[in-house]
């Protein structure tokens, strides 16, 4: 079976629903995943914005949410899941608005792709600490089993 990262609340390529970006109520969206390939220890979960600022001309990838050390058979995280609900043993790293937590889509202009990758990894991190995101791609570096990758977009209605 392959291993794959999908969403209740959109299909691959299609718009983020409102409710989960800064013009709703920027809550995350629904997530789940088939089993991860065997020998896998632990998930991470990167979601960003390669098209930073502006699509026409993208200058950095935002970074919207970092998880690590997420149970391979947890296979979902609900819409709007409050740190205290997140899987036993997962962790969180640091956003690009230099918090822990889902930042939603807020694009400035243009439509945006999101980028929501699922790796597996054939081990458990330490815990960083809530580590930047560079941090946490260097400590994964030789450890990735898998990906699964699920692209959402999403444009600004202001």
């Amino acid at each position: 079976m392959t291993f794959r990262l999908s969403s209740s609340a959109f299909a691959p390529n299609e718009p983020i629903p409102e409710l989960n970006t800064c013009e709703g109520r920027d809550i995350s969206p629904p997530l789940n995943w088939t089993e991860p390939p065997p020998g896998t220890r632990s998930l991470v979960l990167i979601v960003d914005d390669p098209d930073a600022p502006d699509p026409a001309a993208p200058k950095m990838t935002w970074t919207h949410w970092t998880l690590y050390n997420l149970p391979p058979t947890a296979g979902i995280l609900p819409e709007g899941v409050p740190d205290s609900a997140l899987p036993s043993g997962t962790l969180q790293g640091l956003n690009d608005w230099q918090r822990t937590g889902y930042g939603g889509p807020c694009p400035p202009i243009g439509n945006h792709r999101y980028f929501h990758k699922l790796f597996a990894l054939d081990t458990m991190l330490v815990d960083l600490r809530h580590p930047t995101r560079a941090m946490l791609d260097q400590t994964m570096k030789g450890h990735v089993l898998a990906q699964a990758e699920l692209i959402g977009r999403y444009q600004r209605h202001r």
